[in-house]
This record gives C-alpha cells, structure tokens and sequence, in this order.
C-alpha cells in the first residue's frame, strides 16, 4: 500500500506560480510511475502530466511548457512547478502512483491516489 498527501495547492493570479508537492509513504519500492491530475468543477478528471522511473516525463498539450514535473527519491515527493497559469488551470489537483513501463496519463495507469490539493487562478 502507498499513501500519498498533497501540498501547495492555494490561489495564485493569473500568470503567476504555484508548486504542488505529494509526498509518498508506506510501499513506495513498489511504484516507478507517478502523475498529476485535475479535476475541475463539472469536468472529468485529466491527466496533466506524468513521470516514469523519476526520468521519463509526459505532459498534456495544454500544460505543456507552463508545468514541470519532476521527483526527489530521496524524500519520496513528487513535485508540480505551474507557471503561467491560466483560469483554466483552476481544479483539484491529485498525486497519483502507479507501476507500469512508461508515463501515463490515463488514470487506469495507477493504483494509488491522494485526496487533492486545490488550486485557484483568478484574473
């Protein structure tokens, strides 16, 4: 089992920065394959990015070159670097962990899942 907890999450204007930690306990030799996700109001959930043995990353086309996504093995935390951020980019974003043999972006992609942060982007 893997426990994942969100933080950073908060309101920030547009066009401003956030970053979003998840830190990861319990089982975590058990994972290579963790992502970030988003879920806003009335929408279905979205993959924004995702990262594969701490290397390999892959972004959605609407984030792409505005987030960065990276992992700190030795603390166990995922991170998520917004900048530019949009009104759009408004939603509860989640840490999520999974194993598999390359980034993912499809929730199917992982087991394990954290109860969001929010993030709010206002004009």
């Amino acid at each position: 089992q893997v426990h994942l907890v969100e933080f950073g999450g908060g309101s920030v204007q547009a066009g401003g920065s956030l970053t979003l930690s998840c830190a990861a306990s319990g089982n975590v030799v058990s994972i290579n394959r963790m992502g970030w996700f988003r879920q806003a109001p009335g929408k279905p959930r979205e993959g924004v990015a995702g990262i594969y043995s701490g290397a390999s990353t892959l972004y959605a086309a609407s984030v792409k070159g505005r987030f960065t996504i990276s992992q700190d093995n030795a603390k166990n935390t995922l991170y998520l670097q917004m900048s530019s951020l949009k009104l759009e980019d408004s939603a509860m974003y989640y840490c999520a962990a999974g194993n598999g043999i390359f980034p993912a972006l499809e929730s199917a992609g992982y087991n394990y899942w954290g109860q969001g942060t929010q993030v709010t982007v206002s004009s």
